[in-house]
């Protein structure tokens, strides 16, 4: 079997990604103290990253790109930015849970803080390759590489960390209006996450309809859905003519972390920014001229 080494910015970019994530979850679990779930979240984040640009490096190492059974156009860039983000989610959850408010400068202090940092550099890492790898205007590529379709790994990103957010404690059981906000990001999820599978497993073209068709309807559908979602949920939990609270308790300011108040606030910037992903990514597909290779 040839080893076909290509030492291009794109492999650099990998392997530094690689070993900033590496460093990242090894020093943390040598001697972070991690007490928590959040603390998993993070080592699950820094490990899954490492370990999925390790599979694309030795895939490409050892050109074995034409034996995958998927699409080698679509999925070493949907991985980097499913890493960018995870990495970029462990950045902050990380310092905030394990660093802010502990001023002993001690040895786990200090690990802490390292496991940070290169947190911090693994994100820069994989935002440079997905930038490196994203299509250009007037170039062949596939449809991950374009912006829609990185716009639906960001998509489905935020309605994972939503729902993260209205799990634990429940917050959408309250009320009807809140039942039907959760039926949104369920749907719109599912859907976006259908779209990308398609897209990796190479497909889109078993499907019955043609596909650049429904990229656009769907994407019409889900910024309707959003829209009223954006609206719907701060009225029904911060109005108090609702039965909501539009003012941070005082014993949030004491809690670990994010209190119920501030998880539901989290739930609606969250809303918006999925809503303006959406309509991105509206706007973005009915604009581009999707061409496979």
């Amino acid at each position: 079997m040839a080893v076909v080494l290509h030492t291009g910015p794109l492999f650099w970019t990998r392997l530094c990604a690689m070993i900033f994530a590496c460093v990242a979850f090894s020093v943390a679990v040598h001697g972070g103290q991690l007490q928590h779930g959040t603390g998993d979240w993070c080592i699950f984040c820094w490990a899954f990253s490492f370990a999925g640009t390790l599979l694309v490096l030795l895939v490409e190492l050892f050109g074995l790109q034409a034996r995958a059974p998927i699409s080698w156009k679509n999925f070493p860039i949907t991985f980097a930015c499913y890493a960018t983000l995870l990495c970029l989610s462990a950045s902050i959850i990380f310092p905030l849970y394990y660093v802010k408010g502990d001023h002993s400068y001690s040895e786990v202090h200090n690990l802490r803080i390292v496991s940070t940092v290169f947190s911090c550099l693994a994100t820069v890492c994989y935002m440079s390759e997905v930038s490196i790898s994203k299509a250009r205007p007037g170039e062949v590529a596939g449809y991950m590489a374009t912006a829609p379709g990185l716009l639906k790994v960001c998509e489905t990103f935020v309605a994972c960390v939503i729902f993260v957010f209205v799990s634990e404690p429940v917050l959408y059981d309250r009320h009807d209006a809140l039942k039907y906000c959760m039926s949104v990001y369920c749907i719109c999820f599912i859907l976006s996450a259908a779209v990308i599978v398609l897209c990796v497993g190479e497909c889109t073209g078993c499907l019955p309809f043609p596909f650049a068709r429904f990229l656009s309807g769907y994407a019409l559908l889900a910024v309707v859905l959003y829209l009223s979602a954006t609206i719907i949920w701060p009225i029904f939990n911060f109005d108090p003519k609702n039965g909501g609270n539009k003012d941070r308790p005082s014993q949030c300011s004491n809690a670990m972390g994010l209190c119920h108040w501030d998880k539901t606030m989290a739930v609606a910037v969250l809303t918006g920014v999925n809503f303006l992903l959406y309509l991105a990514d509206l706007i973005t597909s009915a604009r581009l001229v999707f061409v496979s290779a």
